[in-house]
């Protein structure tokens, strides 16, 4: 097998890994596994949610830099195991704070795979010679993670009902189990050249920290998408309250969730087309952030069922899959060996971001649910308007 055929049979294999790492069986029935079968309030599933995400922010870089030191495959092997491990966890006992390390060891989980699937899968592509096609890879995986929440939440619900709220925390263990089997067929590319010793750990956590500090294009890219990005997370937790004051069924919540993903889906699928309609990659950004904005101005405006529902769809759509495409124009920036560091940074950088607005999000919501969309939409279209962005930045 040539080189280029070694590299390029990754792709596919991080596609399976993220397929299957995103599998979350459990996301259907998360509050009802918590508040039914664990005993918690739901102000304690909520405090739960920001003791993930605070995780997430401690253990990004560390995780990232580990990939750094000691491969991206291994990175995404320990992740797939870990997360087998937090889902047993999870379900050992329905007790707070088992639940909060199990928060804990997911997030490990997560992190371990933030940034390494995506820097192996460019250097694959790099070593060989396909760098060019590096958007369309991205882009590519995070249609394959949406395809592995579709499928989640659908069986999900159906695992639950037959078997129990924990089940499908438990079913989840094997989907994990298997992204830990292709992850070891994986074939790490090289990130230095040969003979070239490699650095401690605090080196590359020291080294691709200054890097990423002192890019200004990365630092620019990664400002607005950490921003625009937690305006937009603010729709994942408002969208059902939307459609149950639109009266729509809870059990049909999931079909909603579902159309939203296979929008975000086709939208990943054809960005250069879009990119050429529109004439350029800036403003496709800035077309896809003021269409999410204008959506979510408008759910705070109607209550009108097929409306809501076609402008839920259209906010995760224009909104969410800007993140694989940041990504890949970021990736032009960043040296190999300091890849999965820097893309942890990023990644670190949305994740604050996140936890700093999501409070604000939930008084507002407590406030009004309606409010809180136009407030968030008015947010995303003034980052459209006001992006620091230009062509030359994402021409690399």
């Amino acid at each position: 097998m040539s080189v280029r055929n070694g590299y390029e049979g990754n792709l596919w294999k991080l596609m399976g890994i993220r397929l299957l790492f995103w599998m979350h069986f459990f996301a259907a029935v998360m509050i009802p596994f918590f508040t039914e079968w664990g005993g918690l309030k739901l102000s304690e599933v909520l405090f739960l949610n920001s003791w993930f995400m605070l995780w997430n922010f401690i253990l990004e870089v560390p995780t990232g830099t580990v990939a750094d030191f000691l491969g991206r495959r291994a990175s995404l092997m320990a992740g797939s195991l870990v997360a087998a491990a937090a889902a047993l966890l999870y379900v050992s006992k329905p007790d707070f704070y088992v639940f909060l390390a199990a928060e804990v060891v997911f997030a490990a989980a997560y992190t371990l795979h933030s940034g390494a699937d995506e820097a192996l899968a460019y250097d694959s592509l790099k070593a060989a010679g396909l760098e060019s096609g590096a958007k369309r890879t991205l882009t590519a995986m995070e249609s394959f993670k949406l395809g592995g929440v579709v499928i989640g939440a659908v069986a999900g619900g159906f695992i639950a009902g037959c078997f129990g709220y924990d089940a499908p925390m438990r079913f989840y263990v094997l989907p994990a189990l298997a992204a830990f089997a292709l992850a070891c067929m994986l074939k790490e590319p090289p990130v230095r050249e040969a003979g070239t010793p490699r650095p401690s750990y605090t080196d590359i956590l020291r080294e691709g920290g200054r890097f990423f500090a002192t890019n200004r294009v990365l630092l620019v890219m990664t400002a607005e998408l950490a921003v625009t990005n937690a305006l937009a997370w603010g729709l994942i937790w408002l969208f059902q309250p939307l459609l149950a004051a639109a009266g729509l069924p809870v059990e049909y919540y999931g079909v909603v969730h579902a159309a939203a993903c296979f929008g975000q889906i086709v939208f990943l699928s054809n960005v250069e087309r879009l990119e050429g309609l529109v004439g350029s990659k800036r403003r496709l950004l800035t077309a896809s952030v003021l269409t999410a904005g204008g959506a979510f101005v408008l759910l705070g405006l109607t209550d009108n069922l097929a409306a809501v529902a076609v402008l839920i769809v259209a906010g995760f759509t224009f909104s969410l899959p800007r993140v694989p495409i940041f990504s890949a124009y970021m990736n032009r920036y960043i040296p190999s060996d300091k890849r999965a560091t820097v893309l942890s940074a990023t990644s670190m950088c949305r994740t604050l971001a996140i936890v700093a607005v999501n409070p604000l999000v939930g008084l507002l919501a407590d406030w009004s649910v309606a409010n809180t969309m136009i407030i968030l939409g008015a947010g995303l279209i003034a980052g459209g308007v006001f992006s620091r962005l230009e062509e030359r930045h994402l021409e690399g």
